[in-house]
C-alpha cells in the first residue's frame, strides 16, 4: 500500500502519470476567472463548454487528509471521478484505489500503480472480472454473501477478503448504500464459517455509511459493529484480522472535520491496542468535488415578463446527472464575456428570476430554477463550481450531446 509523503507540495504532481506532458497552467489563489476567461477567448468559434482541475487543490485536500486522519490510508473511489489528471496526481501524493470494475482497475494500472495499493471494493463481481483481477495481482476484495465466496473460491482463491457489514445507520447519507450491500449482523458468523469451510482468507472488515454523509456519528456505530466481527473471528478461531476498512462518505469542509473527530474517537475507544492494524478508507467527492469547476455557453434565452430563462451546452443527461443521480445542490456565476466585458461577474446589476435548461430535448433537462441571475445574453457563460464527483463520470451521450468530449483544463493553484 502507498503512503502519503511527509511534505506534500503542487510540484509533486507535475511529473505524474496522467498530468506529465499535459500542459498546466500556474495560477494564483484567486485566478480561476481569469485563467477560464483565457480558455473562453480561445474557443470563439466552437464555444463547447469545458473543465478546469486544479491540481493545488488537490494537493491541499491530500495535506489536509494527512494532517487530520493520519492514521487512515485513503483508497480514492475512482467511481468518482476516474479523470487520468486526477487519478495521476492522487498516486504521486501516495493514495491508494478502491475499484469496482475490471475497467477501473486497468485505469489505475495504466499509470503504473502497483496492484496492491488497489482493494477490489465490489461486494459483487463479475466472475470473468475476479478472473482478471487474479491475473493482475489485485489480491484485496470484499464480499457479502456466501454465493459471493463460492464465486471467490473458484476464481482467485489466494485473495484476501474484506467482509462488508452493513453500516448501522446510513440514514444521514445523500446516497444509502445499505439497501444493497452489507452483511446483517446475524449473517457475519455463518459467512465467516463459509469462508473457513472454503479456506478462503478473511484479513477484515469493511463497511460504508452512505456517500455524502452528514452523521458523523455514524462512524461511532460503524466502527464499534466492525469490532464486533473481529472479535466473532477470534471466537471461531480464524487468523487475527488486520484490515478496518471504514469506507467513504466524506466531504471537504467542516463536515469532514466532524467526521475526522469521530473516528479518532472510535478507532481510540474500540481499537486501542490492536497489534498490526491498517486502517484504511474509501473517499472519493472529498478529493474530486472541490477540484474542479465546470464553464458552459449560454446557447438560448427567452423572456416571459420578469422571467429569464437560458439554455446551457450541458445539463442532466451531462455533467448535471448528480442533480438526479447524486442529490446534488448546485450553483453557478455569470461571465458575461458577450454583453458585459466591463463587469464581468455583472457585480451589483439587478438579478432576476432565472430557470436554466441543458440542451436536449427533454424537458427533464433543467439545472435551475427560480435562480437568481443577471440579465444574460447568448455567448455569454455560466460558471459552476465544485463540479468533481459524480458528474461527468456518469453523464451519456443522449441527443448528440457527448459528455465524454468535454475537455478539461489543467490548472495549479498557489497553496498559500
Amino acid at each position: 500500500m502507498g503512503s502519503i509523503p511527509r511534505n506534500l507540495h503542487a510540484g509533486v504532481v507535475l511529473g505524474a502519470p496522467g498530468v506529465k506532458g499535459k500542459r498546466v497552467t500556474t495560477i494564483s489563489k484567486n485566478g480561476l476567472t481569469e485563467f477560464m476567461l483565457s480558455i473562453i477567448s480561445k474557443k470563439q468559434e466552437t464555444k463547447e463548454p469545458f473543465y478546469v482541475l486544479d491540481l493545488g487543490e488537490v494537493t491541499a485536500l491530500m495535506e489536509k487528509w494527512a494532517m487530520t486522519l493520519p492514521m487512515v490510508r485513503p483508497f480514492y473511489a475512482v467511481k468518482c471521478n476516474p479523470d487520468p489528471a486526477l487519478l495521476g496526481s492522487l498516486a504521486a501524493l501516495g493514495s491508494n484505489f478502491d475499484c469496482a470494475s475490471r475497467a477501473e482497475i486497468e485505469s489505475v494500472l495504466s499509470l503504473g500503480v502497483s496492484p496492491n495499493r488497489i482493494v477490489y471494493a465490489n461486494p459483487c463481481k463479475q466472475e470473468s472480472h475476479i478472473k482478471y483481477a487474479a491475473s493482475v495481482g489485485v489480491n484485496l476484495t470484499t464480499f457479502d454473501s456466501k454465493e459471493e465466496l463460492d464465486k471467490i473460491r473458484k476464481w482467485h482463491p489466494k485473495c484476501a477478503l474484506l467482509i462488508r457489514i452493513k453500516a448501522p445507520d446510513d440514514s444521514g447519507a445523500r446516497c444509502p448504500l445499505g439497501p444493497k450491500y452489507g452483511a446483517l449482523p446475524e449473517e457475519v458468523t455463518p459467512l465467516l464459517q463459509a469462508a473457513q469451510t472454503a479456506r478462503l482468507n478473511v484479513v477484515g472488515v469493511s463497511f460504508h455509511i452512505g456517500s455524502g454523509a452528514t452523521r458523523a456519528k455514524a462512524y461511532k456505530g460503524a466502527i464499534a459493529s466492525a469490532k464486533s466481527v473481529f472479535e466473532a473471528a477470534v471466537r471461531l478461531g480464524m487468523p487475527g484480522m488486520k484490515i478496518l476498512n471504514i469506507g467513504g462518505g466524506f466531504t471537504a469542509g467542516s463536515q469532514f472535520d466532524e467526521a475526522a473527530t469521530a473516528i479518532t474517537s472510535a478507532l481510540q475507544a474500540y481499537f486501542p491496542n490492536e497489534p498490526g492494524l491498517t486502517v484504511i478508507s474509501e473517499p472519493g467527492r472529498f478529493f474530486a468535488e472541490s477540484a474542479f469547476t465546470l464553464a458552459t455557453n449560454i446557447i438560448g434565452k427567452r423572456v416571459r415578463g420578469d422571467l429569464r430563462e437560458y439554455w446551457i451546452n450541458d445539463g442532466i443527461y451531462g455533467s448535471m446527472n448528480c442533480i438526479l443521480y447524486d442529490h446534488a445542490t448546485i450553483t453557478c456565476t455569470p461571465l458575461a464575456c458577450t454583453s458585459n466585458r466591463a463587469n464581468l461577474t455583472c457585480k451589483g446589476l439587478r438579478a432576476y428570476g432565472s430557470t436554466v435548461f441543458g440542451p436536449t430535448c427533454d424537458a427533464l433537462d433543467t439545472v435551475l430554477t427560480d435562480h437568481q441571475l443577471p440579465e444574460l445574453q447568448i455567448n455569454d457563460w455560466l460558471v459552476f463550481p465544485n463540479m468533481g464527483a459524480y458528474t461527468a463520470a456518469a453523464g451519456s451521450s443522449f441527443n448528440g450531446f457527448n459528455t465524454a468530449a468535454i475537455l478539461t483544463h489543467l490548472a495549479s493553484s498557489k497553496m498559500n
